[in-house]
């Protein structure tokens, strides 16, 4: 009788106190998105699997559950993701605004956790602004989502930064095909400088442009990190001199907005690397081994629905930020 009450692997039920805390929570988030600007979408759950993969989102799929549509036989998809569905609705039902802010908060469902201790079955809060090319477009969210972390009473979270240009520039002086790149970038990932190594003798790939890859790996901690990078790698380049930059504004005006909030700078991280055109931004927590929020600019978004258009945006679970208030609490008693 007992396997009737198990959840699957991953899912998890609100039982009331809980279930009141995050209606709060949600109330909160909403209302000051809304003071922000930010127009309230309600994407539906499920959709055709080819609108949910258009595009750069096609990584995910992987993480979407799939069955056939039994009234027309065409394969329907559970959402893995609700940005992807901002950047539908925002090319279809908004082509002119020229720029155009949009929130969501609802429960997305993924055939794994998104990392080691992570949910199926998050409830997904975001923002997402279409047509602002600036920084301030990124720097607009980024503070957005700190907001988020005060508001869901997230203690002392620390920011990731990093542009995935860097990466992208030097890669391709490498001239790999797409399965040695798609090598080059899991050993960038992981960092792993021996693989790197012997992979490259191996294939016989140009020693000066693996020993940048082999730099970038290396080129992480504080702002710091953004001088060794202009000093060890090619940053005549314009792309990598404009991310280095980039990166540079962003921890200076997180500083200005929190100025004892702890950034680090990965010039190797590339979550997302498929999806993103250019500043990656990320909240840690001390003790949590995962990310609590997330974001970062994909620019071109729209184009499969017929608006390309500049994109920045972040999300992060509700669930997960209301585990990390709880602790904070139990911690302060």
């Amino acid at each position: 009788m007992t396997r009737a009450w198990i959840l699957p692997d991953g899912v998890e039920e609100a039982l009331p106190d809980v279930a009141w805390r995050i209606e709060m929570l949600r109330r909160r988030l909403l209302d000051r998105y809304r003071e922000a600007g930010y127009e309230l979408i309600l994407p539906p759950l499920i959709e055709y699997l080819d609108t949910l993969l258009a595009g750069n989102a096609s990584d995910l799929e992987s993480q979407i559950f799939k069955l056939t549509d039994p009234s027309g036989g065409r394969l329907l998809g559970l959402r893995a993701d609700m940005t992807p569905q901002a950047a539908r609705i925002a090319a279809r039902h908004f082509p002119d605004r020229a720029v155009l802010r949009l929130c969501y908060l609802g429960s997305v469902l993924r055939t794994r956790p998104d990392g080691l201790g992570g949910s199926r079955a998050p409830r997904q809060v975001g923002c997402e602004l279409f047509g602002e090319p600036a920084i301030g477009g990124d720097l607009e969210v980024l503070r957005l989502m700190l907001e988020t972390l005060q508001l869901a009473g997230v203690r002392e979270p620390h920011i990731d930064l990093g542009h995935v240009g860097i990466y992208r520039a030097l890669s391709a002086g490498l001239g790999l095909d797409d399965d040695d790149e798609a090598v080059i970038f899991d050993l960038t990932q992981r960092k792993s400088l021996p693989d790197l190594q012997a992979f490259s003798s191996a294939r016989g790939l140009h020693a000066a442009a693996v020993k940048q890859i082999a730099e970038l790996m290396q080129l992480n901690g504080d702002v710091s990190v953004l001088q060794l990078a202009r000093e060890r790698l090619p940053s005549a380049d314009p792309a990598i001199a404009s991310a280095l930059t980039i990166i540079e504004d962003a921890a200076t005006e997180l500083q200005k907005f929190a100025p004892s909030i702890a950034i680090h700078v990965d010039l190797a991280e590339l979550r997302g690397y498929r999806y993103h055109t250019g500043l990656v931004f990320a909240a840690f927590v001390p003790g949590l081994g995962r990310d609590v929020a997330r974001g970062g600019r994909y620019d071109g978004v729209g184009r499969e629905f017929g608006l390309a258009r500049p994109a920045t945006g972040f999300s992060a679970d509700l669930n997960e930020l209301l585990r990390l208030r709880a602790s904070n609490t139990d911690a302060n008693h």
